[in-house]
């Protein structure tokens, strides 16, 4: 369990005078992270904050300037970036003594979206400032790579395998890239049958996409479980059994609009920890490969303490 961060509450008696430490991944969102982490650096300022903006240029910059920050204990550590920017630098987060803010601006938001986090840099300042703390778990997946830890949804599936081959392919760019990669994954379609053991015993099922969620949405938006919750203690499990390509093809617009769990082909369960391999599988959480074969995959309740908006009715 996380260590309770200091006072928080929405208290519009509180001081404002709070003490920031603001990481920025330049590179995310094509730059649209730096421009937002400027206007709520502004925001802050306005509002009597005392606020440190750090740039990391790297990956290592940035795990150096978080652990740095970690260690000099401000009353906020705040995070501008995406899924991806957090996720690299889970294992100093995860029960840090500071609590996290996090400023969305990546190409892929989903963490922040689950936690129903504002967009506008007022509304982020005013969280930053006042927000509550909430303990929130984390995904780990275990396995012959070690141990890893993913905000959103670990992936061991058709959905996997399209982010694989996206991430080998040099061209095109942009999304164009990963329709590519859907469609070659389609040609090359067959049926998965999985192995897996969790509470309720061991057992094999085929299917075509097996995702592990801790938050509803991953690949930018897409609701792939709409019912999971982030600090339930579970992952939230969705099995869609073996299908043909057409079919497939047919189930893409339900998983955009979160419509697939009503579909027959579709299933879900809760599982604390859960084992799973199959040939060929490979394994993508938080836009990184993480296992191939097979692995474990559990929960680390309420392991990451970050702030949230409070909303009045």
């Amino acid at each position: 369990m996380a260590a309770s961060p200091r006072e928080l509450a929405d208290d519009p008696r509180a001081p404002a005078s709070r003490t920031a430490i603001m990481i920025v991944n330049p590179a995310a969102g094509r730059g649209r992270a730096m421009a937002k982490a400027e206007a709520v650096g502004r925001a802050l300022e306005g509002r009597g904050a005392v606020v440190d903006i750090r740039h990391g240029e790297t990956a290592a910059d940035t795990r150096r300037l978080v652990e740095q920050a970690i260690a000099e204990t401000p009353d906020v550590l705040v995070i501008a970036g995406g899924d991806g920017t957090i996720s690299a630098v889970l294992d100093l987060l995860a029960d840090a003594p500071v609590p996290l803010a996090v400023v969305p601006g990546g190409t892929g938001n989903d963490f922040a979206a689950a936690l129903e986090l504002p967009q506008d840099p007022a509304r982020l300042a005013d969280m930053i400032l006042r927000g509550l703390p909430r303990a929130v778990d984390l995904g780990v997946v275990r396995s012959t790579h070690g141990s890893h830890l993913f905000l959103t949804v670990a992936a061991c599936g058709f959905d996997a395998k399209v982010a694989a081959r996206t991430n080998r392919l040099r061209w095109p760019r942009g999304a164009i890239r990963y329709y590519l990669a859907l469609a070659l994954e389609l040609i090359r379609l067959a049926p998965q049958r999985y192995r897996i053991t969790d509470e309720q015993g061991e057992r094999e099922i085929p299917g075509t996409l097996l995702a592990l969620c801790n938050t509803r949405c991953y690949g930018g938006g897409m609701p792939i479980a709409p019912k999971a919750i982030p600090d339930d203690g579970r992952l939230e499990v969705v099995h869609v059994e073996h299908i043909g390509r057409m079919r497939l093809l047919r189930l893409f617009p339900h998983l955009l609009h979160g419509t697939h769990m009503m579909l027959p082909e579709v299933s879900t369960w809760g599982s604390r920890e859960i084992a799973v391999s199959a040939p060929g599988l490979v394994v993508y959480a938080d836009g990184e490969r993480l296992a191939e074969g097979a692995c474990a995959v559990a929960v680390r309740r309420g392991a990451l303490t970050v702030l949230v908006p409070v909303f009045r009715r």
